[in-house]
């Protein structure tokens, strides 16, 4: 596809030394090809090394090299905000450390940095120090960012905030939207400290659809106005944003025909079908062998009843995109194609073993240690989607298998959240959520935005149910309607069904499939920490509600105490007559 279907830019960037005979501004960016810009957008990124500092000039040029660089070479899955804030982190540490060879470590690789980043129609802001980024829209010039600099007196200010400062690094985030035709403005104190902004606004207007003139004029007006600083500006003029139909979405999702239904001993691309592993709506899974190495596969294609639903499209090719960057032993592999495709189709490894569906069926009476060890192979593949800041969504016993080793794997991408995907513009809607009922958190159940505790919750329930057979609601959890509902679901003690299971283990299943997920565990690593050694929040017994720690105790005691309330009653009524 031309880059023109996508996002269209014309940009311009020049810097001068100005009065000074050094040059301590950098600047840069970068418009990637068509791929790339549609998963990680343009970035713009302009730093001004502080003059007072040793190595100021070495430290904006370390910050756009490696804001340019390494931005770029984070993980696709990533959102915008994720990725930036690593690469900075990073660098604002090197700058620092390197900075404490001098004598005042604030006086060393120290650098203001504005950084612009243009995915799709959001425009994403990060700022420490006193340079700017302005956005000029319907012929106003308004400015983003704000100053990080504290004035001393009526003439002099000094920067509180920049790069390589301080050891911790405290940078601004911000978010605003894009139209077409905005014209976004970098700019370093040399300039926008002695062009006014009217001055700026009215160059940009005159300069429309000439970037690069533009810069040229600008950084002409810093010096006629007798500016004593390095001079540097960017300029960046949206074009043409991405603006598909659906239809168009469909045609770039899949420039392949669905496959038909298959069936044993039918043939697909050289791969035979030896075996029918699942049917639904969705999909349709099967095993095959791969004629030209025999090797077996796994086969899944989209059903031809969602050919025309771009949403649905969009999930099924994403779902081996997302797996082809996740590296777990507990996350299934997927498999490239030796051979051009002629269908729609994703080829993962075949996992031979069992679901933990049909191990819990087979286990009715497991060994509490084995579940243990299983949970714990899930948890780690779990993190490390999490790790690629996405969320499964949909897991459940039938979406983890088991080899005949014990090696558990998780499978099954297609309900997968991925938030760098996510910040990509769509004209379909997009669904929360497409897990299974019974192992869904309750937020997505009331229409709330998921987070990991939602895999937490999935996973919770997955434990308790290898432990005890059941679900921690039972039914009541499918009939619950409404957030109200939910809240008054009374979870059951695993222990109670389920002798084996020790209280502080319980405990620990009680947290992490609370109904509030704020009261869940924070990271999965915790509770797998208390679901193997005792927590001594949860071994003491008289933390329990006695209904749970001794339930014929409690209504025995609610009994006794109705029978009591009952004579009383009868013995007032006896002495009123």
């Amino acid at each position: 596809m031309h880059l023109d279907a996508i996002m269209k830019l014309t940009t311009g960037q020049d810097t001068s030394p100005g009065k000074k005979s050094v040059n301590e501004d950098s600047m840069g960016i970068y418009v990637p090809e068509e791929g790339l810009l549609t998963l990680k957008g343009a970035a713009a990124v302009i730093a001004d090394g502080v003059s007072a500092a040793e190595a100021g000039r070495e430290a904006a040029e370390i910050c756009v090299q490696a804001f340019l660089n390494d931005y770029f070479s984070t993980p696709g899955t990533w959102s915008v905000e994720t990725s930036v804030q690593k690469v900075l982190t990073a660098t604002n540490r090197w700058l620092y450390g390197r900075g404490r060879q001098f004598v005042d470590s604030q006086r060393g690789y120290v650098s203001t940095l504005s950084a612009l980043v243009l995915k799709s129609r959001t425009a994403h802001l990060f700022h420490v120090g006193d340079s700017r980024i302005y956005r000029l829209r319907n012929g106003k010039l308004e400015q983003l960012t704000q100053d990080h600099t504290t004035r001393i007196d009526d003439e002099n200010t000094y920067l509180a905030r920049a790069m390589g400062m301080d050891v911790k690094l405290d940078v601004d985030y911000r978010r605003v939207s894009i139209d077409q035709d905005d014209v976004f403005l970098l700019t370093t104190d040399g300039v926008h400290g002695y062009v006014p902004l009217s001055v700026l606004e009215q160059t940009l207007l005159e300069y429309c659809g000439r970037p690069q003139a533009c810069c040229q004029r600008l950084i002409e007006l810093a010096a006629e106005a007798d500016s004593p600083d390095n001079l540097t500006c960017q300029v960046l003029c949206i074009d043409k944003l991405a603006d598909a139909e659906a239809d168009e979405v469909i045609r770039r999702l899949s420039t392949l025909p669905l496959p038909p239904p298959l069936s044993k001993g039918m043939k697909l691309d050289d791969y035979e079908v030896l075996k029918v592993l699942h049917e639904s709506s969705r999909s349709h899974v099967y095993l095959v062998r791969d004629l030209e190495s025999g090797r077996k596969l796994v086969l899944k294609a989209p059903s031809i009843n969602y050919g025309d639903d771009p949403a649905c499209l969009e999930r099924f090719t994403m779902e081996q995109w997302i797996a082809s960057r996740v590296t777990s032993l507990h996350v299934v592999r997927v498999v490239d194609p030796l051979r051009p495709r002629t269908f729609l189709y994703n080829l993962m490894e075949y996992v031979d073993g069992m679901t933990l569906q049909q191990w819990i069926a087979e286990n009715p009476q497991p060994d509490v240690h084995e579940v243990v060890q299983i949970i714990r192979q899930v948890a780690r593949g779990l993190m490390a989607l999490h790790r690629c800041e996405t969320l499964h969504q949909d897991l459940k016993p039938g979406n983890i298998m088991l080899t005949s080793d014990g090696t558990a794997k998780i499978i099954d991408m297609g309900s997968c959240w991925v938030a760098g995907i996510q910040e990509i513009a769509a004209p379909m809607e997009r669904d929360l959520a497409l897990g299974t009922l019974d192992y869904s958190a309750p937020e997505y159940r009331v229409g709330q935005q998921g987070d990991r505790r939602g895999d937490y919750f999935s996973l919770g329930c997955i434990c308790y149910e290898m432990l005890t057979g059941k679900l921690p609601y039972g039914d009541d959890f499918d009939k619950a309607q409404g957030w109200n509902k939910m809240l008054a679901l009374r979870y059951q003690p695993a222990y109670q069904i389920n002798p084996l299971v020790p209280v502080w283990m319980d405990g620990a299943l009680r947290k992490i499939v609370h109904v509030d997920r704020s009261k869940r565990y924070a990271e999965l690593s915790e509770w797998m920490h208390d679901l193997e050694h005792p927590n001594p929040e949860y071994t003491q017994q008289r933390f329990l509600p006695l209904i749970d720690r001794e339930p014929i105790r409690f209504w025995k005691s609610v009994s006794a105490m109705l029978a009591l309330s009952l004579v009383a009653v009868l013995w007032a009524w006896l002495n009123s007559r």
